[in-house]
């Protein structure tokens, strides 16, 4: 018994032809979920229904578990400047904010982050000095930085 090609040459095991995967396969350890919005308006970051997107044992390439993680956008930041002395609450619009699990002001994270939804947060700016600074969203799929999104006054 053995392993041949089409023409009849044997595979060695050496020789085996196969190639090593770029995208390679994960196995589901969990069964996951998917939440959507049950209505319009629902409000909720998260949404309030659910269904079975994964059960455990599946297996996903990787290319496909990325793709579940939509990058962050940053459409406002109002308002957009406050005191040196910090404690501004900011209110930042955009979409996919839900994975966003930090807002940084310059190299300074902010304070009392609360997702509202999706498309909005609000975050309390630390004190930093006088000029602007980068906002920088930490993010599930990669951090988010409106640059010089908010000025810091004397």
């Amino acid at each position: 018994m053995g392993l041949y090609r089409e023409n009849g040459q044997r595979i060695t095991k050496a020789a085996f032809p196969a190639a090593a995967l770029t995208d390679p396969p994960k196995r589901i350890t969990e069964n996951v979920y998917q939440t959507e919005p049950y209505g319009r308006g629902d409000g909720r970051p998260e949404g309030s229904r659910r269904h079975l997107l994964y059960e455990a044992g599946d297996i996903v390439p990787q290319s496909v578990i990325d793709r579940l993680f939509t990058a962050a956008t940053i459409g406002t930041v109002t308002p957009a400047t406050g005191p040196a002395a910090g404690g501004t609450t900011v209110t930042i619009t955009g979409t996919a904010l839900d994975g966003v699990s930090a807002v940084n002001f310059g190299a300074t994270a902010g304070t009392e982050l609360t997702v509202v939804s999706a498309t909005e947060l609000r975050v309390k700016a630390p004190a930093g000095a006088a000029g602007a600074v980068n906002v920088v969203l930490v993010d599930d799929a990669g951090n988010v930085t409106k640059t010089g999104g908010f000025s810091y006054t004397v």
